[in-house]
């Protein structure tokens, strides 16, 4: 009787160690394969901000052109006093920027290739100011007191309109971007001093403007996320050329008119440079899914 149960609990134990072994080779249902995830596209609208700094390539240029009987305003009303028509600098400060972005892509489907069109607007400010400093045998006689003060602003607000190609290596972006700028121009000429060594008459001139220029530059942008992107990028706003002409008559102390016209100076505005790091936002598509 023990024999008899002791071979059918070896029977049972055998079973076990068999049945693991039958399973491993029995075929198992392949899994379903998942499906890859989608190619990131840049296509689809976005909104952003940007900060950064901006720098012009040299200072603003004044030019006093005189009038019709005086070849300069600084130059002095009788010889030697009588100076031509010459130029200074008036010197500005580098200035920050900072604003904002809206702009649309399109990514060829299967294609690095993305195309887009851009708005950005924002703060960006340079001025300064600066004396004529006119002296020399033939300007006003000693003592001299530079005292026709030029003032010069650019800002403070600029805005862009433009196209952008680039060159997708899947999340990263290399770019192109041209267009045209629209930046605020202002400057003036003061003389408020008739006494001492100053000049022989008093003027007061301003003039302002919104240059329309071309732009151009390029950057780098990388989309950390699906909805998210940073960027770097280099503008250069092609300002330079871009003068303004202020003109007013001039009057002695006494109130009478200086004889000749109006004087008029020309104002050169330079080149300028920004630099800028951004994020931006995508919401949406204006091209479909």
């Amino acid at each position: 009787m023990i024999q008899g149960r002791s071979l059918s609990l070896a029977a049972l134990f055998g079973l076990a160690l068999a049945l693991p072994a039958g399973a491993a080779d029995m075929p198992v249902k392949a899994q379903p394969a998942q499906p890859a995830p989608p190619p990131f596209s840049w296509s689809g609208c976005y909104l952003g901000g940007f900060v950064g700094g901006a720098f012009a390539d040299r200072d603003p240029v004044f030019t006093d052109l005189g009038n019709g009987i005086f070849r300069s305003f600084s130059g002095g009303i009788t010889a030697p006093g009588i100076a031509g028509i010459h130029s200074f600098a008036v010197p500005v400060d580098d200035s920050f920027i900072g604003g904002g972005t809206l702009g649309c892509n399109w990514q060829f489907a299967g294609s690095p290739f993305v195309l887009g069109i851009e708005g950005e607007g924002g703060y960006m400010r340079f001025s300064g100011a600066a004396f004529d400093p006119l002296l020399g045998p033939n300007t006003l006689v000693a003592p001299f007191t530079p005292d026709v003060l030029g003032a010069a602003r650019i800002g403070d607000w600029y805005a862009m309109a433009t196209g952008r190609v680039g060159y997708a290596f899947n999340t990263v972006l290399f770019y192109v971007k041209g267009g045209a700028a629209f930046v605020q121009t202002k400057a003036s000429v003061v003389d408020n001093c008739t006494t001492g060594g100053c000049g022989n008459w008093l003027i007061a001139t301003a003039v302002d403007d919104t240059a329309t220029v071309g732009t151009i530059g390029g950057g780098i942008e990388w989309a950390f996320a699906p909805n998210w992107s940073m960027k770097a990028e280099y503008m250069f706003i092609g300002l330079g050329g871009q003068g303004l002409t202020s003109c007013g008559t001039a009057t002695l102390a006494s109130g009478a008119v200086v004889p000749g016209g109006a004087f008029c100076f020309a104002h050169d505005f330079p080149d300028i440079h920004t630099v800028k790091l951004g994020i931006n936002w995508r919401f949406g598509s204006i091209f479909g899914p």
